[in-house]
């Protein structure tokens, strides 16, 4: 697997900044109402991100060999590595979409609903911006330094 690359990740924020804003246009035309915004997104993302976080931190101590850990097993670090790669993206394209659902509600910002709907994809931008850090962090902490005592391979030919 490869590290994944903050190039990517705003490559992929930038299309789901469209995607919402294009998305949240089409409601308002077609239903003749404003795009809903959940409460419960920025909730899941925040739980989301902590406890992406606290996976980080406890991996980081585990392949660091601190004491009162236990060694983890290298399938665990795969997979959480996975996991990190998941979630950054994933938090990548919701902070994206409700980027584009607040800049297509502005213009209705006279509206109290509204305006609670746009603090609400604020708030959900805000928690999956600490998914996408939380997730690179744990990407981070997943890496294993290579062994001393092994050949270093380069995986360029």
């Amino acid at each position: 697997m490869r590290p994944t690359s903050i190039r990517s990740l705003l490559a992929v924020g930038v299309i789901a900044v469209a995607l919402g804003w294009a998305f949240a246009r089409l409601v308002d035309a077609w239903a003749d109402r404003t795009f809903p915004v959940p409460w419960s997104m920025a909730l899941v993302m925040a739980m989301l991100a902590v406890a992406t976080w606290l996976w980080a931190r406890g991996t980081k101590a585990r392949l660091a060999g601190q004491p009162g850990t236990k060694p983890i097993d290298p399938l665990v670090v795969a997979r959480s590595a996975a996991w990190a790669m998941a979630i950054s993206r994933t938090a990548t394209v919701l902070a994206g979409f409700f980027v584009g659902v607040a800049i297509a509600l502005i213009s209705h910002w006279g509206v109290a609903y509204v305006r609670e709907q746009v603090i609400a994809a604020v708030v959900t931008i805000g928690v999956s911006i600490l998914g996408v850090l939380s997730g690179l962090l744990l990407e981070r902490a997943c890496r294993v330094p290579p062994d001393s005592g092994a050949p270093s391979v380069d995986p360029k030919p």
